[in-house]
């Protein structure tokens, strides 16, 4: 490139940009017809043809009209270590960056891919840029994220400063943010406050699935007890099961038949003071909510639940309603996880019996 010669600057030789730029097709180029000057003064030769192909920014530079006659053509890229220019580059002509340029330089990388609109370059720099986040660094890379409009990284940062808030706070990169950025320390502060709210309705959100299932495990229990008997309770015209392990919810069942024994028996059942005994009633009355056989169920006090709810229709509480909804949803799902030959099995038809026609 002899109208480069006499510049003040080196530039990378024929050989050196051969070695650099990995051409299958390197023979067929035509000689480079623009340089790419870096911040330490290095000139890169290049084709404007590839890089204003694969820049739209790029693009626009070179078609930009020059102040000054002359017959030179240089792209100055500074800002950046002369390697991330080269590696860039390089980007350019092949799509291709090493694991090992990535991790040197790529911050650097995707500065330039923001800049100069290379978007298949951005996305491998901000995963590369993801994976290697230290408690040391997120801080520094967040604020790139947000001046690149890296919304993937962005919200790993954020993550990882929510997850190890005490260990940031102490480095030298929240220190300086704080200082001089309070806007972005504020939007930190408000994502970690946002996400813990997000954690906090997430595990009670859990808890109440929990308790529904439980609720409706135990009402698959109570039905199992009423209608077939288990262990030590049965309908009085059946032997309780001698099984050891009378069904799948075995501790569930059990639970529920020391309770049935209790109520049974307990002389406080009627004036409300046994807390165990309001327990019993609210299973009882919560099964004829949602039980679709009152006419063949088993369950004591399911038809005059149903008829005394039928009369108190107006009156009953939205939360009622709501759990009921819940427990039934709950029913619902666990029963699709059963085999397609135990669902279609038909119900037993039976007579209803009072709280006495237990075998205890």
């Amino acid at each position: 490139m002899e109208e480069f010669h006499n510049t003040a600057f080196p530039t990378i030789s024929g050989d050196l940009m051969s070695d650099h730029f990995q051409f299958s097709d390197q023979d067929s180029l035509p000689k480079p017809d623009v340089e790419i000057l870096t911040s330490s003064g290095l000139r890169i030769p290049a084709h404007t043809g590839i890089v204003a192909l694969a820049s739209p920014v790029l693009e626009n530079v070179i078609e930009r009209p020059p102040k000054h006659r002359s017959s030179e053509k240089t792209i100055p890229i500074l800002g950046v270590p002369c390697e991330a220019v080269s590696a860039f580059i390089q980007f350019l002509y092949s799509s291709r960056c090493s694991e090992e340029e990535l991790e040197k330089y790529g911050i650097h990388l995707l500065a330039l891919s923001h800049v100069y609109l290379v978007p298949q370059l951005k996305h491998r720099c901000s995963k590369a840029v993801g994976q290697r986040l230290t408690i040391d660094n997120v801080v520094d890379v967040l604020q790139l994220a947000r001046l690149c409009d890296s919304p993937d990284l962005y919200l790993k940062c954020m993550r990882m400063l929510s997850s190890n808030f005490k260990a940031v706070e102490k480095t030298e990169g929240w220190k300086f943010m704080h200082e001089n950025d309070p806007f972005l320390e504020l939007e930190i502060l408000q994502f970690i406050d946002e996400d813990e709210s997000r954690k906090k309705r997430t595990r009670r959100h859990r808890e109440e699935q929990r308790l529904y299932m439980e609720l409706s495990e135990a009402m698959e229990c109570l039905e199992h007890i009423c209608t077939e008997g288990c262990t030590t309770v049965g309908p009085c015209d059946l032997e309780p099961s001698k099984k050891r392990d009378p069904c799948d919810k075995f501790s569930i069942c059990e639970g529920l038949q020391l309770l049935i024994k209790h109520f049974a028996i307990c002389k406080n059942r009627v004036n409300g003071k046994c807390s165990r005994c309001k327990r019993m009633w609210q299973l009882l009355r919560l099964h004829s909510s949602i039980c679709d056989q009152t006419d063949s169920c088993r369950v004591p006090l399911c038809r005059q639940f149903k008829l005394k709810m039928q009369l108190e229709k107006k009156g009953v509480e939205t939360l009622w309603r709501l759990l009921v909804k819940k427990v039934a949803s709950a029913r619902a799902m666990s029963s699709l996880s059963l085999p397609k030959r135990k669902r279609e099995e038909p119900r037993e038809t039976m007579h209803d019996h009072g709280i006495r026609n237990f075998r205890l």
